[in-house]
């Protein structure tokens, strides 16, 4: 019940910021696909996940689904926040690549990752995005430390 509370709460979210973003225009374009598209993109996905939420059928076993909110998850989810934390105040210093592999090998390490696939994984992350964002969609990223590489 409590996911489905959530998912309804969450959905009314992502309408009401979605209202918002839509009317949301830069005095001047910097990227191809303007300013709201990334947060359009991600209220979209937010809403979907939302309505998966609502629709899902009910397991029989719905309450063990949930973990229970012991030390061990609150343990988790602040150190998710100080690793995002961390990551917003790294993003223009060291630039896009480095912050998001940082951030990228903290968060496996935070869910019991081996340090291999979370080098792997945070190399991978860091630089697909970066290709994603920079050379397909056109889309700025600071590359802050990296910068003498740009070509």
């Amino acid at each position: 019940m409590s996911q489905r509370i959530f998912g309804a709460v969450l959905l009314l979210a992502c309408a009401g910021l979605s209202i918002i973003a839509w009317g949301y225009h830069a005095p001047f374009s910097y990227e191809p696909v303007g300013p709201r598209a990334y947060p359009l993109l991600l209220l979209i996905l937010l809403g979907l996940g939302a309505v998966y939420l609502l629709v899902k059928p009910a397991s029989n076993t719905a309450h063990s689904d949930e973990p229970p909110l012991d030390k061990h998850v609150i343990r988790k989810v602040v150190g998710c926040v100080v690793i995002l934390t961390i990551y917003a105040a790294l993003f223009e210093p060291l630039g896009f690549v480095l912050a998001s592999l940082i951030f990228g090998i903290a968060m496996a390490r935070l869910y019991e990752g081996t340090w291999v696939a979370s080098v792997v994984s945070g190399v991978v992350l860091a630089i697909g995005l970066y290709l994603l964002f920079d050379k397909v969609l056109d889309v700025p990223l600071p590359l802050g430390i990296l910068s003498a590489l740009e070509i």
